[in-house]
């Protein structure tokens, strides 16, 4: 014997009732999900998210109720806000890279693909910025004086004190005043 349900209310904005989630229906794609479920399933903190939300990074509607909502495509917004944020690339370079894309839809392959040719360069050069940090560490650690104004072989004549102040070696000017 076949059973027939009839139209289901859930009257909760949470998407469980009793520990049970609500089920997904074949072409629920459009359903709104919750920060609770947004933050569970991208693995991000409520907080992390209403930071994106506020820097433009994803954003949501609001219920009746004032409560957010947020499409099922911004679990694939925060993946790549994260993967981008590990690879050390500024919010304000993610944001203008999500800004590019057409409607403000969701990152494809192909478009992380482009993004990513874009950051290359700049992931590059911090690549040899690490690399020469790692060296002169080495270095100063194996001296043990660790001081840049009397470090000869680092700083002979704090000569790089004349050039002006800030991390001129690492980043090659000087701090902006």
């Amino acid at each position: 014997m076949r059973m027939k349900l009839g139209p289901q209310l859930w009257l909760r904005s949470s998407p469980t009732i009793g520990g049970d989630t609500m089920p997904q229906l074949e072409g629920d794609k459009d359903r709104r999900i919750t920060i609770g479920e947004l933050s569970r399933r991208s693995g991000v903190a409520a907080s992390a998210l209403h930071f994106y939300e506020r820097n433009g990074l994803i954003d949501s509607e609001r219920t009746d109720g004032n409560q957010r909502r947020y499409r099922r495509d911004a679990l694939r917004r925060v993946a790549f806000i994260r993967v981008s944020q590990r690879v050390g690339i500024p919010l304000k370079d993610i944001r203008s890279a999500l800004d590019s894309l057409p409607d403000g839809r969701t990152p494809t392959k192909k478009d992380w693909a482009r993004l990513s040719q874009r950051w290359r360069d700049e992931l590059d050069a911090r690549i040899r910025q690490l690399e020469h940090l790692r060296g002169d560490l080495d270095g100063c650690i194996g001296c043990g004086c660790l001081s840049l104004t009397s470090c000869g072989l680092q700083n002979p004549g704090d000569v790089l004190g004349l050039e002006g102040s800030g991390p001129i070696r690492w980043t090659g000017s000087p701090a902006a005043e």
